[in-house]
């Protein structure tokens, strides 16, 4: 495809620099025929939503039912139960069922856009199912309600809830699939602009089938400048002054904004607004952080900004604090014969002190010492200063290559991470000697020291260590802060174990 060149502007007195006037009418009656149209062949989507409410509702239902049917009748060997009835049983059953619901629909998935996405939903319906049953047994025994809840039933209510659920889900999935009915749920999309934010978020659309949008092509906003021309695939539809006759005639439904001068902006986002179109902004401005923008008021003002990441809440922060303080202490206990004995033969190759410390940056900036098992010579660095290492590092102990490549020589940072300085799992602390300019010349280098500094981290599982691309260690660590949970730092140590050191 061709690469467009910038139009310059017709010079019609109804077109602004950026954006023509108001739309006129043929065009307004095109855009609305068009959209009635849509609205008259299939239902709203909402519609398929509450059908898809209600479907659940009554699969919760038959699962209560059945639970108890298998329990108390075709299972009523197991233990010691009296007989009880359908009805003493339906204040559970009803509990059971609207609870359940709620668990589902806490899992997002009562939304038009995910509709399509079947394997999505597959997930977050067992991962709603799973916890629901472990609450109902448990709100059951702490209540102690009447008559006292089996847990066997309960265990059987969740597993035909699962079954019941996908095979309904996957029925209904299907439904949905027909060709009209997936159009309707799809949003006509238009990319003004194009960058390398437009270019992922395309990959990723194209790469997945069960998305909620219709990708119509996309429109030249101020010239192509980057290196990489947009996919031939996604069609170029026209230009920014020819955009009330696009959206009109591709009956657009929402509009993506990845590269367009600032003062064309708020031109766009009237158009938008007046032919209730969805306007959205690709964050190219926020490279960072993205999941964590949000808007606030200061002073009666809107405000949009980034303050809202998972290690901002009080709870995570004591949640991984805990974590880290029971695994520093197993650590150090489970750990100190591998130091007595490689301490031991690093004494026996180079005497001299068997641990070397180190300055590090921590959180905040705020410099620390971390300790080490020394891997080196001694006096390493008393002639050309502090330098990476290299491969085949002349200055390493011949049982220091061994710990490098095994991480051995990292084990005594458990004592660091109990003293509050470091965390079993975050960014990698790197020597303030090597890396002051890197805050100028790497992009974000320094939002990594929002977290305490880890042991193991994101990037260290990814295999970027030691002399490896630090542009793509910081994209690891900025993606961990974003994403972090105690699941992902336990599946990070698990991971670990299985990952050597790149390091030399």
């Amino acid at each position: 495809m061709p690469v467009p060149k910038s139009q310059p502007s017709s010079g019609d007195p109804a077109t602004l620099i950026g954006l023509p006037g108001p739309m006129t009418g043929n065009l307004l009656e095109k855009l609305e025929e068009r959209r009635a149209q849509r609205a008259q062949e299939q239902p709203s989507p909402h519609l398929w939503v509450l059908v898809s409410i209600l479907g659940d509702l009554v699969m919760a239902l038959l699962s209560g039912y059945a639970a108890y049917w298998l329990r108390f009748h075709s299972m009523r060997e197991f233990g010691n139960w009296d007989s009880i009835t359908l009805r003493q049983y339906g204040g559970h059953i009803t509990l059971g069922t609207l609870s359940l619901v709620l668990a589902i629909g806490w899992q997002g998935i009562y939304h038009r856009n995910v509709l399509l996405r079947s394997r999505w939903i597959a997930s977050k319906l067992a991962k709603a199912v799973l916890i629901w049953t472990l609450c109902f047994l448990a709100v059951n025994l702490a209540f102690k309600m009447e008559p006292p809840i089996s847990r066997f039933y309960v265990a059987l209510n969740g597993a035909c809830a699962l079954l019941l659920l996908l095979g309904w889900r996957s029925a209904f999935n299907a439904f949905l699939h027909t060709r009209k009915r997936a159009a309707a749920l799809q949003q006509r999309t238009l990319f003004v602009g194009w960058n390398d934010d437009a270019q992922r978020l395309w990959q990723t659309l194209s790469t997945d089938t069960a998305h909620a949008f219709d990708l119509v092509g996309w429109v030249d906003a101020s010239g192509w400048r980057d290196k990489k021309p947009p996919p031939t695939e996604l069609p170029f539809l026209g230009y920014i002054e020819e955009m009330h006759r696009i959206v009109a005639r591709h009956a657009v439904d929402m509009v993506i904004v990845a590269d367009l001068p600032r003062q064309h902006l708020i031109e766009l986002a009237n158009l938008c607004e007046r032919e209730m179109i969805q306007f959205k902004l690709a964050p190219s401005v926020f490279r960072i952080f993205v999941s964590g923008l949000s808007l606030e008021t200061i002073a009666g003002m809107p405000v949009l900004g980034i303050n809202r990441l998972p290690l901002d809440s009080t709870v995570n922060v004591l949640a991984k604090r805990a974590l880290d303080i029971c695994g520093a202490l197993a650590g150090l206990v489970l750990s100190a014969p591998l130091v007595a004995v490689f301490g031991a033969l690093v004494w026996l190759e180079s005497r001299g002190p068997v641990f070397y410390r180190q300055r590090r940056w921590g959180q905040n900036g705020v410099p620390f010492e971390i300790v080490k098992i020394r891997s080196m010579k001694l006096d390493a660095e008393a002639g050309a200063g502090a330098q990476w290492c290299q491969e085949n590092d002349p200055r390493r102990l011949r049982v220091g290559a061994f710990m490098r490549r095994w991480n051995i020589d990292e084990v005594p940072q458990f004592w660091n991470v109990l003293k509050g300085e470091m965390s079993l799992v975050g960014p990698r602390p790197e020597r303030p000697e090597l890396i002051s300019g890197f805050k100028h010349e790497i992009p974000h280098y320094n939002a990594r020291h929002h977290a305490k500094p880890g042991m193991t981290g994101w990037a260290q599982i990814k295999g970027l260590r030691g002399d490896t691309d630090l542009a793509e260690r910081i994209k690891c660590d900025l993606w961990y802060l974003e994403n972090w949970s105690l699941w992902l730092d336990l599946q990070i140590m698990f991971l670990t174990f299985f990952k050597r050191d790149n390091a030399y």
